[in-house]
């Protein structure tokens, strides 16, 4: 079976929708499955290249550069990609459209409207009503392309992929008029690479000033909805009460936060206790997830969470909103706390975390990992996805 995925940037950057596209196609692959990916991107951006995935770049400029730009900008028009999925659709038994919103997601509607191939779309939790509540006016634009491109395109797909019945319950709340046909599939990421002194000596290189320090970890996106803002308030409530404990937050500033967000520290009171390391990746991305207490994630909106997913593989207990879509499963099985999203709610998990004992902290840890197994490994997770797109052909066969 050969699957062609269609998603606006293959880079790191833009989050979990390309680590999870990344990771389901690398395990398709192992069971003798061909990917393939169809971005936005230019070909000689360099993690074009280096993607273990065969990627087709048909940007007409590096998408990912204009993430935090203009409008315009970010939507990454190309005159390439839609002469492209046209003349080569064909040649794959599936179609996976991932994203919305963007060029990408506009072209796949202009060529599969006249494509017989069967196709599927993974909003990724892009049809959430937080965005029309965070930024109305976005909204408005996106309830003009809904109309425009959008809506059409997840009517006429063989089904609408969410990842928790939350995510399919809260799109229906978003944009009108609303038809699909939905599934819930499971999803997951990749186990991770055991521990190993490299990944502590590769996290160590980049944040010396951690040695001897406990901390917490954020590692995300630098992005109004992840809660950095509530993470620095929180901890600032709870901070005298925790001197041996900081805050690191890792990730990239697409949207130009970070500066404001350091102003905001140092106007707490606790400028030298957060540290900023940037987009951290490979060992000492594990690294730093072995070396934390606890990651922590106050988001406002999650369909799923690749990087809680990470953490729980890593044995790191949880800190999470309850605006976080898998946090029934994280409560449920102990392997992490959940509260509001609010600075309240933040500020509870930080205290309620701290107030652990050490034997149930190692209880929590080992709870976490047993989650990541039961609920979050790829290497089951993406069979269901597989057996959509198979039960798809059969239908059309019949």
């Amino acid at each position: 079976m050969r699957i062609l995925h269609i998603l606006p940037t293959a880079s790191a950057v833009s989050g979990g929708l390309m680590e999870g596209v990344l990771r389901a196609s690398l395990s398709n692959e192992s069971m003798g499955l061909s990917c393939t990916i169809a971005s936005l991107d230019l070909p000689d951006d360099p993690w074009v290249k280096s993607c273990p995935i065969e990627v087709i770049a048909l940007g007409e400029t590096s998408y990912s550069r204009h993430l935090g730009g203009p409008f315009r900008e970010r939507y990454g028009y190309t005159r390439h990609m839609v002469p492209w999925l046209i003349e080569n659709t064909p040649k794959y038994d599936a179609v996976i459209v991932n994203g919305l919103w963007n060029y990408a997601s506009f072209a796949a509607r202009k060529a599969l409207e006249v494509s017989k191939v069967p196709y599927f779309v993974f909003p990724h939790g892009m049809l959430d009503p937080w965005f029309r509540k965070a930024y109305p006016f976005k909204h408005l634009v996106k309830q003009l392309l809904w109309w425009w491109s959008e809506a059409a395109l997840l009517r006429n797909a063989r089904a609408v992929f969410f990842t928790t019945e939350d995510e399919r319950l809260l799109a229906r709340q978003t944009f009108f008029p609303y038809k699909v046909r939905e599934q819930v599939i499971s999803y997951g990421t990749e186990d991770v690479p055991q521990a190993d002194p490299a990944q502590a000596e590769a996290f160590d290189a980049i944040a010396p000033m951690l040695r001897g320090r406990r901390f917490l970890l954020f590692l995300g996106r630098i992005h109004e909805k992840k809660g950095c803002d509530l993470l620095l308030q929180a901890f600032a409530k709870v901070a005298e009460t925790m001197p041996d404990t900081d805050i690191v937050i890792a990730g990239p500033d697409q949207v130009g936060l970070r500066q404001s967000l350091e102003d905001m520290a140092t106007q707490l009171g606790i400028g030298e206790r957060i540290h900023w390391l940037g987009m951290v990746e490979g060992a000492a991305k594990w690294g730093a997830y072995r070396a934390c207490e606890a990651f922590i994630l106050p988001s406002h909106q999650e369909n799923f969470g690749i990087a809680v997913a990470e953490a729980l593989a890593c044995g790191r207990p949880v800190l999470i909103s309850n605006k976080i879509n898998i946090w029934r499963e994280v409560e449920r099985d102990g392997a992490g706390l959940v509260a509001s999203d609010d600075v309240d709610g933040t500020a509870s998990l930080i205290r309620r975390f701290i107030a652990l004992s050490p034997a149930a902290r190692d209880h929590m840890a080992r709870a976490a990992r047993a989650c990541f197994e039961n609920h979050f490994d790829v290497k089951n997770t993406s069979k269901t996805i597989t057996t959509a797109i198979d039960r798809a052909l059969r239908e059309l066969a019949a």
